[in-house]
C-alpha cells in the first residue's frame, strides 16, 4: 500500500488550469521532495491532499483512504505543517498542543507532547502564550501541532521559510529520526540544498504538470555532471564555448560551463586564451540540485514556448 497515491488529478480556478492530470505516488517510509517554482501547483496539490480543497477530477488517498470519501481516516493519518503562521493567541504552547490532541480524540497524550516539545527545543516556552513567541518559535509550534497525533505521513510545506539555522538543524534532526522510525515525510521547500540532502526521491512541478520524477541521485546524474566555473577579463567568452554555458543563478558572478569529464578543461582554457581572455579564477565543481532544477525548468519553459509558437 502506498503512503500517498495521487492519480490523474485536475484542478482549475476559472481560466487557470492549476493541475493538469497530476499522477504520482509516495512509498511508505520515503523522504519525498515536491519542488517547483511559484505558481507550479504545489500549494493546490497540498491543499487537496490535506482536505482543504477538492479536485475537479482524479483521486487522492493516504494509506489507501480516499481524502474525500474516507476523509476522517485520511486526515487522522496525515500531519500537515502549513506554510503560513496560523495560531490562536489566547493559549499557551502546551494548551495549544493539548487542544490539537483533542481534535483527534487523544485524552492522555502529555508524554508524547513533552517529547515533541523537548525535541523541538520548546520546553522553556511550553507555558508561554502563543502571541508572545517569536516567528521562529511559532513555526516550531506548528510543527509540534502536526506531530501531536503521531501521524504516519507528515507533510511539511516550507517548514524552514524565514527561520534561523538553529531551528533548521533542530527540525531536520527530529524529522530525520521520525523518518528512520518509519514515518513517511513529504517536503516542499525553496531551499534546494535541504531537498538534496534529505530526500531520496523528488518530483518537480511546473505549470501544473509533473516535469521530473526520479531519485535524487538519478536526477543529479542525468541533468547535472561536472562544471567549470570561470572568471574572465580582457575578452568575452568565445562563441565556440557558448553552447556549454549554464544559465546563471540570480546574483551569480562569473561563467559556468558544462563538462563531460576533467580532460576537457585543458582544451576549454586554451580556447579562452586564444580568444584573448584573461583567466582570473577557475574551479571545477560538481553540480547540485539547484543546477538540476534550473536546467529542468528552463527546458520545460522552452518546450512551452515552442508549443505556443506552433499553435500560433
Amino acid at each position: 500500500m502506498k503512503a500517498i497515491e495521487i492519480s490523474h488529478v485536475h484542478k482549475s480556478y476559472r481560466s487557470l488550469h492549476a493541475l493538469k492530470g497530476v499522477s504520482l505516488s509516495v512509498e511508505q517510509g520515503e523522504f519525498f521532495g515536491l519542488l517547483g517554482p511559484n505558481g507550479a501547483g504545489k500549494t493546490t496539490l497540498i491543499s487537496i491532499l490535506a482536505g482543504l480543497n477538492r479536485a475537479d477530477s482524479g483521486r487522492v488517498s493516504v494509506l489507501g483512504h480516499d481524502v474525500v470519501s474516507d476523509y476522517r481516516m485520511a486526515r487522522r493519518l496525515l500531519g500537515v505543517v502549513p506554510q503560513e503562521l496560523v495560531f490562536d493567541p489566547f493559549f499557551t504552547v502546551r494548551e495549544t498542543l493539548r487542544i490539537q490532541s483533542g481534535y483527534f480524540g487523544l485524552r492522555r497524550n502529555d508524554d508524547w507532547i513533552d517529547e515533541v516539545v523537548a525535541n523541538l527545543d520548546l520546553t522553556s516556552k511550553a507555558d508561554a502564550n502563543m502571541r508572545a513567541l517569536s516567528g521562529g518559535m511559532k513555526r516550531r509550534v506548528l510543527v509540534a501541532q502536526a506531530l501531536v497525533h503521531r501521524p504516519p505521513v507528515i507533510l511539511l510545506d516550507e517548514p524552514t521559510a524565514g527561520v534561523d539555522v538553529e531551528l533548521r538543524q533542530t527540525l531536520w534532526k527530529f524529522i530525520s529520526r521520525l523518518n528512520r522510525e518509519g514515518h513517511t515525510i513529504i517536503l516542499t521547500t525553496h531551499y534546494l540544498e535541504e531537498a538534496e540532502s534529505l530526500c531520496g526521491r523528488i518530483a518537480m512541478l511546473k505549470f501544473g504538470d509533473v516535469v521530473a520524477l526520479d531519485t535524487t541521485r538519478n536526477l543529479l546524474k542525468q541533468f547535472a555532471g561536472l562544471q567549470l566555473a570561470l572568471s574572465l577579463s580582457g575578452a568575452p567568452l568565445p562563441p565556440a564555448l557558448e553552447a556549454r554555458r549554464i544559465p546563471g543563478r540570480p546574483a551569480e558572478q562569473g561563467i559556468r560551463l558544462r563538462l563531460s569529464g576533467y580532460d576537457e578543461v585543458e582544451g576549454i582554457l586554451a580556447t579562452c586564451r586564444e580568444a584573448g581572455c584573461v583567466i582570473e579564477d577557475l574551479e571545477v565543481q560538481k553540480a547540485d540540485l539547484e543546477d538540476v532544477f534550473v536546467q529542468i525548468m528552463r527546458r520545460e519553459g522552452a518546450v512551452a514556448d515552442t508549443a505556443m509558437e506552433s499553435v500560433a
